[in-house]
């Protein structure tokens, strides 16, 4: 046997996805794909492959889709058949639950979806790794566009339900890291019922600038609207014509469609002739962890989790992910570190972190819980 053929090895992983009842999004361009994330999968199993060729290793990713009440059971099933690398696409209390099942059989958990900051922070876990940005580099992005815009002064407005609130929080924080004044804050209630109705632009016209009216002085208006229920509309319909960054006008995103720099173009051209549509930002999650796997085990040459979460986690693992620098991970917290990029609907008008904002060991943590902010200690 060749030293090549010794170190093959089989590589076994799988997408858990838990679908959740939601209503409708304000926009059909929001409603989401079937094979949601699977797709991903699908484009990351063909990367890993052909270089796997090379040295005689082989990928393949089970996709699983199921309920909520259907989660245990679903990761009951791939721990029993052995599946030690497991993509989560779920909430922040299921993936909790999910992770801990994994962790007895010494399996690697990676979040693709859910964006609470507090999962790299006190709720952090040894072998969740987070794949999806947090809520708080992603707010932290958009603070630091405002601010090399000098729009230092915020119109903050926020929903009634929890996530917003969680997320316009998220925005206070970033505020206050980088030297912005909220001028004035405000709570959109949510009222219920369908985001969209035949006459819903109708009453917005009229709701909005009144709703907004009378806001102290400021220079653009931040939406933390995590529910999905008024920050779309917000544009065109504030009572001061104002730029509107964050869930509505400019949002932060992981990746996008149109999104073509860095040799983007050919990860689109390759996504699009295997699925007939656009990326959305966790196709590319779950693409991204897929190929966090391929590439570790390619550098390492071993199929062990344990082993290939020890690689990822060290100074030698860097990945290329078509946003202008490699990826790593916080060794602190489990998270990756990645620019991100700033989406108008139609085109990349930015990424962050944004030029001038510095940090002693790389820009990219200035995006998110550095390590003197974060309070894990699961990874110590």
């Amino acid at each position: 046997m060749s030293a090549l053929q010794a170190a093959a090895v089989e590589v076994e992983a799988a997408v858990l996805r838990i679908d959740y009842q939601r209503l409708l999004p304000i926009s059909r361009y929001d409603l989401k794909a079937e094979d949601l994330g699977f797709a991903g999968a699908a484009l990351a199993d063909e990367d890993n492959n052909t270089t796997g060729s090379f040295l005689g290793h082989t990928f393949e990713t089970q996709t699983v889709a199921t309920a909520p009440d259907g989660a245990d059971a679903a990761m009951d099933a791939l721990l029993a058949d052995g599946v030690k690398l497991i993509v989560v696409m779920a909430e922040a209390e299921d993936l909790l639950r999910l992770t801990k099942k994994a962790a007895a059989q010494d399996a690697i958990v990676f979040n693709a979806t859910a964006p609470d900051t507090s999962l790299r922070d006190q709720g952090c876990n040894a072998n969740l790794l987070h794949i999806a940005p947090s809520n708080q580099m992603k707010t932290d992005a958009v603070a630091q566009f405002a601010k090399w815009k000098q729009w230092d002064r915020w119109f903050l407005i926020y929903g009634s339900n929890p996530a917003d609130l969680a997320l316009a929080e998220s925005y206070r924080r970033s505020a206050r890291k980088f030297g912005a004044d909220i001028a004035e804050d405000r709570m959109f209630e949510d009222p219920g019922g369908a985001r969209r109705t035949d006459s819903g632009h109708v009453m917005v016209q009229r709701q909005l600038p009144l709703d907004t009216q009378g806001a102290s002085r400021h220079d653009v208006v931040i939406a933390a609207d995590a529910t999905d229920y008024f920050a779309r509309y917000l544009s065109y319909n504030l009572w001061d014509p104002r730029p509107v960054m964050g869930s509505g006008g400019l949002r932060p995103v992981s990746f996008h469609g149109a999104h073509e720099a860095w040799g983007a173009t050919q990860f689109q051209t390759r996504f699009e002739a295997l699925t007939r549509r656009y990326v959305q930002p966790e196709d590319y999650n779950v693409w991204l962890a897929l190929r966090v796997v391929g590439e570790a085990v390619t550098r390492a040459s071993t199929n062990d989790p344990q082993a290939l979460r020890d690689y990822v986690l060290s100074d030698a693992f860097e990945l290329a992910a078509f946003k202008g620098q490699a990826v790593t991970f916080r060794p602190w917290n489990g998270q990756l570190r990645q620019p991100i990029i700033l989406y108008d609907g139609m085109i990349t008008v930015s990424v962050s972190p944004q030029d001038g904002f510095l940090h002693q060991v790389t820009s990219l943590d200035t995006l998110g819980l550095d390590e003197p902010e974060s309070a894990c200690t699961a990874f110590q």
